[in-house]
């Protein structure tokens, strides 16, 4: 099972979660590649109030507001080649009877109701303590200035989970990843977790969220909402055999790609909440850092905000894919430039890449069909290294180091340039001797191919159309350019 976090809809897709359900998508399809079965979820939390005031500013109907957005998240699917199999709507009545079930079936002393006063950070959808602010304001929206809040609300005791959640941590029964990740999270543990609130009153929410089980004063709060879509989605409601399989009895791999900021979330709240409510944890946490553009947070006021869509348009699906997974350090905060982009461009994919399997593919159209047997055709140091190449890159992937298992695959793309500098096909007019030489970068190429299929699944088909080896037969033709350089 591999979920992203599922975003606000108060606007518009940008590229910093097209980096995340990227992410997302190599994973599962590695999985998949690898013979396992995989249900891969997205979606959109629909019932933040945030996305209630962002459509009263903008005049629109809060469900209209919601709707047009969640559908843009939705059309991420096919320019960024997203193959997930679910995607869940807050908003929809599987998730909402789901919600409330979950919060039903809490252990019944770790919910209560009581009195609070505190300063409320809309932007985060949570109540912030003295210590978590700098400056009097959020970190993570210095912009907006808390709100002064006093209701009574219902809160669940995460106090009770403390010392748990600290061993499952600990342990790595739980495993948050990268570990620095993991340290913070124990690091906020061991502060002393305090209860938090689950619910907000009908009048704050504007009528809007899902209404708590017996109580029609009071809407379930976001986040005790949000989390569950993870079960709701599987069909937790009615306790289907999908929710049976890839949650209560996966015991292989439950996994959770989701941002820095929302990792306190994921990886403490949610987890206490599966406890009380009696349901699987999840086996991993993955936490990606924050995407700048030119050294400046994503914003909408500052006007940088990138559209992940218009940039497939400009430059192709997997130029886009490339860049996210192989500038961005895998966990770290990373940063988005066009210039940086079409150096990227231009020297990995145009120059190294494309110029790669062009000059295989041009050199072997001549001599094609070979008659192929492996491993008899092929040299020692050729399978060697293609071994060498496919070891270290597993173990990044299954360590989730994207751009390190991209790193090791430009390993191949450089050692094929060698060995056709080294042997100068173009030279050689023995016929037997130019097919040995050709079916020897066309392996290297053939496993280059195989390696990118989770991350740019289309150039990956777009080689294996050019170099095919069907059964003892190895078939090559030239194509158009993979990679045009970008000029300019």
């Amino acid at each position: 099972f591999v979920s992203t976090a599922i975003p606000y809809v108060n606007a518009s897709p940008h590229v910093g979660f097209a980096l995340e359900i990227i992410q997302a998508d190599v994973l599962a399809r590695y999985h998949r590649i690898k013979g396992e079965d995989v249900f891969f979820l997205t979606g959109t939390d629909e019932n933040a109030l945030k996305n209630v005031l962002a459509a009263k500013e903008a005049g629109i109907p809060v469900e209209k507001f919601v709707e047009r957005y969640a559908e843009e998240f939705r059309n991420l699917r096919d320019p960024l080649a997203i193959s997930y199999d679910d995607f869940i709507r807050t908003r929809e009545e599987r998730h909402i009877r789901g919600a409330q079930k979950f919060w039903e079936n809490c252990h019944k002393d770790d919910i209560y109701k009581k009195k609070y006063r505190g300063l409320y950070c809309v932007g985060c959808e949570e109540f912030k303590t003295d210590k978590e602010l700098v400056g009097g304001r959020c970190p993570e929206h210095p912009n907006q200035k808390l709100e002064e809040v006093e209701e009574e609300n219902y809160f669940f005791r995460l106090s009770h989970y403390q010392g748990k959640l600290e061993e499952l941590i600990e342990s790595r029964k739980i495993e948050v990843l990268p570990y620095s990740r993991r340290n913070e999270v124990l690091s906020f543990i061991r502060q002393g977790l305090q209860d938090f609130s689950i619910s907000r009153s009908e009048a704050r929410t504007q009528g809007w969220g899902v209404p708590v089980p017996g109580d029609p004063s009071q809407r379930i709060y976001v986040w005790f909402d949000a989390l569950t879509n993870y079960v709701t989605a599987l069909g937790y409601t009615d306790n289907d055999e999908k929710f049976k399989k890839y949650w209560q009895e996966n015991d292989d791999m439950i996994l959770h790609v989701i941002g820095k900021g929302v990792s306190r979330f994921h990886a403490i709240y949610w987890p206490a909440m599966l406890l009380s409510a009696g349901l699987n944890l999840p086996k991993r946490i993955f936490v990606h850092g924050y995407l700048t553009v030119e050294g400046k947070k994503i914003s909408k006021s500052i006007g940088n905000v990138i559209d992940p869509v218009e940039l497939v348009k400009k430059y192709g699906q997997d130029p886009v894919r490339y860049y996210l997974l192989r500038e961005i350090p895998s966990g770290e905060d990373g940063d988005f430039s066009y210039k940086k982009f079409e150096d990227r461009y231009n020297g990995d994919l145009a120059n190294g890449l494309g110029n790669a399997v062009a000059r295989v593919t041009t050199l072997g159209e001549k001599v094609s069909p070979i008659q192929f047997k492996f491993p008899d055709d092929i040299e020692r140091k050729v399978i060697e290294e293609v071994g060498r190449v496919f070891h270290f890159y597993q173990e990044n992937l299954e360590e989730i180091r994207f751009n390190e298992a991209l790193a090791i695959v430009w390993e191949l793309v450089s050692f094929v340039d060698r060995y056709i500098n080294e042997t100068k096909p173009w030279t050689i007019t023995e016929e037997e001797k130019l097919k040995h030489i050709i079916a020897n970068s066309s392996y290297v190429i053939g496993a280059v191919a195989n390696l990118l299929d989770p991350f740019l699944p289309e150039t990956a088909e777009k080689i294996k159309d050019r170099i095919r080896f069907e059964d003892s037969v190895l078939v090559i033709r030239r194509g158009e350019n993979l990679f045009p350089r970008l000029d300019g």
